[in-house]
């Protein structure tokens, strides 16, 4: 994930906030959960398992799109997607976490920041003290919801190494309930260093995701990855093709049992016109078809994961591109 010029990206992080404020605002119709399960019944359950490879989404990719619990599913629905990254927040809101109140306009008074401010300390510890005494049941729930229409969620991105030790528990917890293999997180020396022993009490893993920092001169991925044997790798292949234009299979071949899940996207390379962006699919310099191809022929066990980020076309929108994503790597496994 990056920053792009256009009004469809916006960072994980400020994802994070958006939905989180907007949630206060956001009306799910009554009936939309049987609506889904409608939809389900009625229809086949989605198979993106192409080629003996497991092709599925991080649902960041439908950002720009209203994010609850049904409506998220429902876009694997119409993806044709059976497994997939989970972003925490989707989960969280369906299980009652306190949301965290919109933001003052920028033009807002020093006493409406004060304000803010306030109420941002007050759900902050209100948070914590849901996520460290909140029963499993709602995300048992959310779990029989998207495994019986055909969706499986193989890890869970809670992001938790800031948070106290007891809510790094209540995460490995929560994504052990929702069938997730392991938490993800951003990569560096806090988060490897300190998920690691939470991981192995709760039988799960630590994923570490990367952007652009195999770019960097002397920067390895076995430092991360020998802070602890549970520590495993969500390989960015677009990002790290984008940052260093080495071929991702190099990394894919030496690390292979480290690696969950490969983020999958199109972009040029270091010196691409322009350097280092994002494409749809097909016009990017990545090689993607050699890494599906590499993970087939192997059959190794990797999840891959489609990340949407390129600006999305007029008159489209994230469900429309990321089925066009799908489509794009169940031709090249075919």
């Amino acid at each position: 994930m990056e920053n792009n010029h256009s009004k469809n990206q916006v960072s994980r992080r400020k994802f994070l906030g958006l939905t989180a404020a907007a949630a206060t605002f956001a009306v799910v119709p009554m009936n939309f959960r049987e609506v889904i399960e409608q939809k389900s019944a009625k229809t086949k359950k989605p198979n993106s398992r192409f080629g003996g490879v497991q092709v599925g989404a991080i649902t960041y990719s439908w950002r720009s799109m209203p994010g609850s619990a049904e409506e998220t599913l429902n876009y694997c629905l119409e993806d044709g997607i059976s497994s997939i990254e989970l972003m925490g927040d989707v989960a969280e809101r369906y299980a009652g976490l306190p949301q965290a109140p919109a933001r003052p306009p920028r033009d807002a008074t020093d006493e409406q920041k004060a304000a803010f401010q306030k109420a941002m300390k007050d759900v902050t510890e209100a948070q914590k003290n849901w996520r460290i005494s909140v029963p499993m049941k709602k995300f048992e729930e959310f779990r029989k919801m998207y495994n019986d229409a055909g969706v499986n969620i193989h890890i869970a991105k809670f992001s938790p190494e800031n948070w106290s030790n007891e809510e790094i528990d209540y995460s490995f917890r929560a994504a052990k309930t929702l069938g997730a293999k392991g938490v993800s997180t951003e990569i560096g020396d806090l988060s490897a260093k300190k998920l690691g022993p939470f991981a192995q009490k709760h039988g799960m893993k630590v994923v570490l995701h990367q952007h652009t920092q195999p770019g960097q001169p002397g920067w390895t991925f076995e430092k991360f990855l020998d802070m602890s044997p549970e520590n495993m790798l969500n390989f960015d292949a677009g990002h790290y093709f984008g940052a260093t234009g080495l071929h991702p299979n190099g990394i894919i071949e030496k690390l292979h049992d480290r690696i969950i899940s490969i983020h999958i996207k199109d972009k040029t390379g270091p010196k691409g016109t322009p350097p280092n962006t994002n494409m749809e699919f097909g016009k990017g310099e990545t090689p993607v078809a050699d890494i599906l191809l590499l993970l087939k022929k192997n059959k190794w066990p990797i999840y891959v994961d489609i990340e949407l980020e390129y600006n999305i076309p007029e008159g489209s929108d994230a469900v429309a591109e990321v089925k066009k994503c799908v489509e794009y790597c169940g031709k090249i496994l075919a």
